[in-house]
């Protein structure tokens, strides 16, 4: 079987590594394929190195490495240089990198000096974390530079600034006006992105940030269309509870684009495409076109990683039902 997955960060890979769970523990589909398409537009340059927090999270955590208690960076690492750096007066200090994630943003950086593709550089990445031993690839969305900007309100006017700056440094608390992917009406599909959604036998949007994750890789031009065209049904799980995000800012996000903060509201994003909807059961069933909208039988909440692979093996489910 092939599972094609549209993923941002924390929720997307804690989901994804719930859903590789899921597959490993059913004998008729523990050698399906799984190829995953990562958001690249909080990708961000910091220090002089190119930094992607989406495919680094879903790189360490899918490859047993990631800092299970924060979510995103690396188990047991250390911060010695951003404590050089700091005592330099080199900012920002508001992003952390430690020191044994520093090796993945030079070796990055290196590469791309080399000439190297993010397609291929994720997948040399890849190998080191035992990825494509668990059959999973993992393919970031576009090899164009994307940058996502929120345009925030300041005393003295509109200010554009990096969405990174925004979430990390100021928390979300900024009043925001929109958010802009620079570069991203100029982008194309990484390769293998576009054939990945259309020959899948099943497509899944995990809980990421529908605005700012998968938001964003639905803007490179050509993945939406792959969508609305594919045979395999598109299963997508509610990343709201009861009009409240699982994690993070998803609401303040779907204020900015005048979007409800609720399931409903965010399906109604995919609702050109979408075929199934998985949902928290406060939220219930609702009527949305001719998408399935599914409650699931508990809170959609990841607390630990059986949980997260029963949630995926329910959206798994969904997705088996919509193809018969």
């Amino acid at each position: 079987m092939q599972i094609t997955a549209l993923a941002g960060g924390i929720g997307g890979a804690r989901f994804l590594r719930g859903l590789r769970d899921a597959l490993d523990a059913d004998p008729a589909l523990a050698q399906s394929d799984l190829t995953v398409i990562a958001n690249t537009g909080d990708d961000i340059t910091l220090f002089g190195l190119r930094v992607s927090p989406d495919v680094d999270t879903l790189l360490y955590t899918l490859g047993g490495g990631n800092n299970e208690a924060q979510g995103w960076g690396r188990d047991q690492d250390s911060y010695t240089i951003m404590g050089e750096l700091s005592a330099y007066g080199v900012g920002p200090q508001w992003f952390g990198l430690g020191d044994k994630d520093l090796g993945t943003h030079i070796a990055r950086s290196l590469w791309l000096g080399e000439g190297a593709t993010p397609t291929q550089i994720t997948a040399r990445l890849a190998q080191r974390w035992g990825l494509p031993d668990q059959h999973i690839r993992l393919l970031p969305m576009s090899d164009s530079p994307v940058e996502t900007h929120v345009v925030v309100t300041r005393e003295h006017g509109p200010e554009a600034i990096h969405f990174q700056q925004w979430w990390v440094g100021e928390r979300a608390q900024t009043p925001a006006e929109r958010f802009i992917g620079v570069g991203l009406d100029r982008a194309a599909a990484a390769p293998g992105v576009l054939e990945a959604i259309r020959e899948a036998d099943l497509v899944i949007l995990p809980p990421s940030n529908p605005v700012v994750s998968i938001g964003i890789i639905l803007g490179v031009p050509g993945v939406r269309d792959a969508l609305r065209g594919t045979a395999a049904p598109v299963v997508g799980v509610s990343p709201i509870i009861g009009g409240k995000p699982v994690r993070g800012h998803a609401d303040t996000c779907l204020t900015v684009v005048g979007a409800d903060a609720s399931a409903k509201g965010v399906a109604g994003l995919y609702a050109d495409f979408l075929d199934g909807w998985l949902v928290d059961p406060d939220d219930g069933a609702f009527a949305l076109g001719s998408t399935r909208v599914v409650p699931y039988d508990a809170p959609l909440l990841m607390s630990d990683r059986p949980a997260a692979a029963r949630l995926a093996r329910a959206a798994l489910d969904l997705g088996l039902d919509l193809r018969e």
